[in-house]
């Protein structure tokens, strides 16, 4: 019964006159555009039409986005284990469905509690699993080009960031907000169904293939070691690498959301003009572009923790940078140092647990990978504005917080690949 069906499979994948995993990929890459309503860059551009129409606070709103956020970040742990169990068809599938159902709740919203239950589910199946499922996968159909095949995918980050913002703005514009968040939901739907339905397969494996299409030699070597290798999420969380990469990547989250967030507000403070903090923003997304396609040739050759950490001191540089920044040319150079070092940090964020833990239950690691990037991501803005209350200045926040990316380039460095104890018992053995 197994071969038959794996037999009715073959055609789809077997048709394509190169590695399928080249369509999972790209099935990646617009998995992660279509998480665009999902991000902050999208919903910023609704929060004024909002505040217009409903008459709550911009504090108010901020407040229950963290909280959605927050929320979003536990409930991310589920999806992680449901992709583990059902598999990326299933799951991806599901999730755009339900994606298109938040954005038509968002264009329902009535009461401050509606607003805190779409911000969850936004940020839940947005962020979160649009972001990580796709990741994921990718991580599964690519070992020894795992670096360079994830940097592709991420592009269409980068490419949501461009377009949606600007889609969403001319919707609002034209329909209005809520009308804006009909038509989003079926962008999402558009997009994505289809594709995860008809073109998503688990693995490489489920279909007769190997990672990276490996036939024989090192490299189907390098596959057979990869299973063996994989760490249960028990296993995982015994080891001291998978905490200490869990806060190392907090710094990316934390800090380079807030200062995406307070971007303006930080660059007219040194009395630049409103474009030319914008022209920053451009600037930051070009950069990091560049920066996640080189740091996937540097993760595929060298220890990833070695990136890391050097993606850690670009971003202490950035941080630095901003205290001499006095002309419009200089707040171009620090958005393209803070590109870089979120482009080469979230590149490594996303390939090193695949590349520590193995494949097999990478679902429910990346799940707690995510939790902790989405809690830092929500949490980042906060304390920046408390500081920045105190002392009508973002300098005494970017002083206090140049220890975060020193603290956890110091624990990158600190956490090398671990070895499976079975493993380390036959090492010793032989």
């Amino acid at each position: 019964m197994r071969s038959a069906r794996a037999g009715r499979r073959r055609p789809l994948t077997g048709r394509t006159p190169f590695y399928y995993g080249w369509v999972i990929l790209g099935v990646a890459a617009l998995g992660i555009f279509a998480s665009g309503p999902g991000q902050t860059y999208n919903f910023s551009v609704f929060l004024d039409p909002v505040i217009e129409e409903t008459g709550w606070t911009r504090t108010q709103i901020t407040g229950l986005y963290a909280a959605g956020s927050l929320t979003a970040a536990v409930l991310i742990i589920g999806v992680g284990r449901l992709l583990d169990r059902y598999g990326a068809r299933v799951v991806l599938s599901a999730v755009v469905a339900l994606f298109g159902l938040a954005a038509l709740w968002m264009s329902r919203v009535d009461t401050p509690l509606d607003l805190y239950l779409g911000f969850a589910f936004i940020r839940t199946l947005g962020q979160g699993s649009m972001t990580m499922v796709p990741t994921t996968l990718v991580a599964i159909w690519f070992v020894r080009r795992r670096g360079r095949a994830t940097a592709l995918a991420m592009l269409g980050g980068a490419a949501s960031a461009m377009a949606f913002p600007l889609v969403s703005h001319a919707l609002i514009t034209e329909f209005g907000w809520r009308t804006a968040w009909v038509a989003l939901a079926f962008v999402i739907w558009g997009l994505m169904l289809l594709p995860a339905l008809l073109l998503v397969r688990r693995s490489p494996e489920s279909v007769g293939l190997a990672p990276d299409n490996a036939r024989g030699g090192d490299g189907a070597a390098d596959a057979a070691s990869s299973v063996a290798d994989d760490f249960s999420m028990r296993e995982a969380m015994r080891t001291r690498a998978f905490w200490f990469l869990l806060l190392a990547g907090s710094s990316f989250s934390l800090i380079g959301t807030a200062l995406t967030f307070h971007n303006v507000s930080l660059l007219t403070g040194k009395g630049l003009d409103a474009g030319t903090a914008a022209g920053v923003l451009s600037v930051m997304a070009a950069a990091s572009i560049g920066a996640n396609l080189a740091a996937g040739y540097l993760n595929d050759r060298f220890p990833n923790r070695f990136v890391f950490a050097g993606a850690q001191c670009v971003l202490v540089g950035a941080m630095l940078f901003t205290f001499v920044v006095s002309s419009a040319w200089l707040a171009l150079a620090y958005g393209a140092i803070l590109g870089a070092g979120m482009g080469l940090g979230m590149n490594t964020n996303t390939v090193i647990w695949p590349n520590y833990f193995g494949r097999r239950n990478l679902g429910s690691i990346r799940g707690m990978a995510m939790t902790s990037t989405m809690a830092f991501a929500a949490l980042g803005p906060l304390p920046f504005s408390m500081l920045y209350d105190l002392s009508d200045s973002y300098d005494l926040a970017l002083v206090v917080f140049l220890a975060l990316p020193a603290a956890c380039a110091a624990l990158a460095l600190l956490s090398p690949r671990p070895i499976k104890q079975a493993a380390r018992r036959t090492i010793r053995g032989g």
